[in-house]
């Protein structure tokens, strides 16, 4: 018997916002460099397409019979416990033969805490003027020191 052909679909929360939603194509992107398999989809719970059916069912146009659905999310919750799993379920519904998994949300891995380290640092030193923003906030003030003007 073969291996199973694995796609992942990576998924954000959503947004109405256009600009946040392409940082997810931007991420699931960069993910693709290093993902241990050629599909990779990404989509959205709610509030933007793709979703998470045209994702499946895109994963298994493309030859995919086991998807993971990897929650683009910090910490578990109700999204990750009961919201994403009712869509997967859904989508994979309609694929007879067709295997699928939620993962865990990406939770306390060490890589993040150096991120999140990488990115107090870069945005320390844009706001002391030793470096240019970062693509996030770049034609914002958002990344700026801030005072309550007392003492």
């Amino acid at each position: 018997m073969a291996a199973p052909e694995l796609g992942i679909i990576v998924v954000d929360h959503g947004s109405r916002r256009d600009e946040s939603n392409r940082k997810l194509l931007e991420f699931v992107e960069m993910f693709r460099g290093i993902a241990p398999c050629r599909i990779v989809e990404p989509a959205h719970m709610e509030l933007a397409s793709p979703s998470i059916a045209e994702a499946f069912d895109r994963c298994v146009e493309r030859g995919a019979t086991r998807v993971v659905v990897s929650p683009f999310f910090l910490l578990p919750g109700r999204h990750w416990q009961q919201d994403i799993p009712q869509l997967a379920a859904a989508a994979a519904a309609r694929h007879s033969g067709v295997e699928y998994l939620v993962a865990a949300p990406l939770g306390l891995h060490p890589l993040l805490a150096q991120a999140l380290n990488d990115r107090i640092h870069q945005c320390l030193e844009h706001a002391t003027g030793h470096r240019d923003s970062c693509d996030l906030c770049a034609g914002t003030d958002a990344c700026q020191l801030r005072g309550n003007g007392g003492q």
